[in-house]
């Protein structure tokens, strides 16, 4: 959801603007938003581009601003006459700018369970909206404006504009009816943004990946809050993009196998799109892969220390995105080579440990302790994994060799 307020915009006294109106106040305060309105209508090069040539522009002419209406109004029209010469020099080129619905994608935040904000994709409803409309909620999602520097940009009034707001939110909330709970949500918890990139399906099939995902979720989501005994202080955000590069690109591993398709950032959970998870994995897995991951994201929750062993480990074990004939298959030779790793070894933080069989051995120590020792020693583990022997009466090297010899029986 948008952090601004809708307040009226307080005067600045004149021994204030000064300061107020300095170019280095006016960048550090409305660069930010500049860029992100820019991005609706340009990719992520050209709106960065063109936030730099407004704030030269801004630069240059302080000394005719007036003071008659607010700063970022005055610069925010300079943004409209920029992005405007910048369409005519690309029409000129025959090039088309992209429309901000087609570029990024919106989304809803659907609130299902106490620990996790499900966001769905908009952005084929948005384009049922008239260009005004769109502009409005881009100015009050995307911009970050108040409702008073809506309406001095849009030349309405704010009456109008909230009005009218609403009356698009409502009319986004029809197009998307298919979500029952949604129903319940006040219009200020309505959207919230995300930048997840393009894709090629139907309304249809997005609906249809969300609600699939939005499922398996909501069967896992509460049991792992109560069998790991804790109780988030924040909610899990869920992100999908459109396909590999998308993901990879927005996570910073550019270069990343085609098997990883699934990561978390603080809160964020960031997958990969099941309708287009690459050439290793499928549909079914990339649904499955979500609850590996909100369990990871949990388990680090309770104690960011844990090894990494334990927290993929129990993702593995909670998620069965793996069967136990492909986990026995794919180990056989490792077991009978005695290689099976150490903790130590699976504490490994490069592409390596899918080579080495970390997701399998995980689980597998996971699975172990889980059956030998039962639950409530696994919960001990997680919370203080330095003191084995006194959780489970035997060292840590001893425990590992349990393991081992149950994998090599």
């Amino acid at each position: 959801m948008s952090g601004a307020q809708d307040q009226v915009l307080t005067s600045v006294q004149p021994d204030e603007q000064e300061s107020t109106h300095s170019v280095e106040y006016v960048y550090s305060r409305y660069r930010d938003r500049i860029s992100r309105y820019f991005s609706m209508k340009l990719d992520a090069a050209s709106a960065d581009d063109l936030a730099q040539q407004v704030f030269m522009k801004a630069a240059s002419n302080m000394h005719r601003f007036k003071g008659n209406a607010h700063i970022f109004t005055w610069v925010f029209k300079i943004a409209q006459n920029t992005l405007k010469n910048e369409y005519r020099r690309l029409a000129r080129q025959h090039e088309t700018p992209l429309d901000f619905t087609q570029l990024e994608s919106q989304s809803i935040s659907l609130e299902f369970t106490k620990y996790v904000d499900f966001r769905i994709d908009i952005g084929a409803a948005l384009k049922k909206l008239s260009e005004k409309d769109q502009e409005i909620i881009a100015l009050r999602f995307f911009a970050d404006c108040t409702l008073p520097e809506i309406a001095n940009l849009v030349s309405m009034r704010e009456s109008a504009v909230k009005n009218r707001l609403y009356r698009a939110l409502a009319k986004l909330k029809n197009e998307l009816n298919g979500w029952g709970s949604m129903a319940n949500m006040s219009m200020e918890q309505f959207i919230s943004i995300v930048n997840k990139g393009n894709s090629e399906y139907s309304d249809d099939q997005l609906k249809k990946a969300n609600h699939d995902l939005f499922t398996e979720l909501d069967a896992h989501v509460e049991r792992l809050a109560v069998k790991y005994h804790y109780q988030p202080s924040r909610k899990v955000i869920i992100e999908m993009y459109s396909d590999l590069p998308t993901f990879h690109q927005a996570v910073g591993e550019k270069d990343a196998p085609n098997w990883f398709t699934g990561t978390y950032q603080d809160e964020i959970l960031k997958i990969v799109s099941p309708l287009n998870p690459g050439p290793e994995h499928t549909y079914e897995s990339i649904i499955k892969g979500t609850v590996h991951l909100f369990a990871m994201w949990l388990i680090e929750e309770i104690n960011p220390k844990v090894p990494k062993w334990i927290k993929q480990g129990v993702g593995g074990y909670e998620a069965k995105l793996m069967t136990p004939e492909y986990i026995q298959s794919s180990i056989k030779e490792t077991v009978r080579n005695h290689a099976i790793p150490t903790f130590a070894q699976l504490q490994d933080d490069t592409w390596d440990f899918e080579t080495r069989k970390g997701f399998q051995f995980s689980y597998l120590f996971v699975e172990f302790v889980l059956e030998t020792y039962g639950i409530e020693a696994m919960n001990q583990l997680i919370r203080d994994p330095q003191h084995v022997e006194r959780i489970l009466n035997c060292s840590e090297a001893a425990l590992h060799q349990q393991i081992v010899d149950s994998l090599q029986n």
